[in-house]
């Protein structure tokens, strides 16, 4: 049903997906460590969206014919600057896969892979609320420039973020 192309697309995103999953619990070891647990835990909240997005992916190629290809990906950062630092590498990335997935919906536009296209469409709204929440963060960080008792605060308010699962069917 999908193309050879679109396949090796889908799957090399998928691989993405799996490695933003483990970028995400690399950063929140690296908080856990400094007995940040607010942050530790809104990191790994992010895992679990990241691996919710990447098993979309494997769903969606298996489901339209293809061939879901679990990939190996270069090991990740671990060790950062700040906690600034962090967020600003979680902006970043998050731009990258959002490109990624503009590419990829333009693969699927170019081939008039329709259903592949409408897929696609929910990953495009959702990278909206994947750069705009960490680039919140940021914002608030680069506000405060990291003083102890706001750090503290914005802590205990990440504290609070929960994973909701998405409720796309693929």
């Amino acid at each position: 049903m999908i193309s050879q192309k679109m396949q090796e697309a889908l799957n090399d995103q998928m691989k993405w997906e799996f490695y933003s999953e483990f970028l995400y619990l690399a950063m929140a070891g690296y908080f856990k460590a400094r007995s940040l647990d607010g942050f530790a835990n809104w990191m790994t909240i992010q895992t679990q969206e990241e691996h919710a997005h990447a098993m979309m992916f494997f769903a969606y190629i298996a489901d339209a014919g293809g061939r879901p290809d679990v990939r190996a990906f270069d090991q990740m950062e671990n060790e950062y600057d700040s906690v600034t630092d962090v967020f600003r590498k979680t902006v970043e990335h998050e731009k990258l896969v959002t490109m990624r997935i503009n590419d990829l919906m333009d693969l699927a536009v170019e081939e008039k892979d329709h259903a592949t296209a409408q897929f696609l469409a929910w990953f495009v709204k959702e990278q909206v609320e994947e750069v705009a929440s960490p680039q919140k963060i940021l914002d608030q960080l680069e506000l405060v420039k990291e003083d102890g008792n706001a750090l503290m605060m914005l802590d205990r308010e990440l504290s609070q973020r929960v994973f909701n699962p998405p409720s796309v069917a693929t």
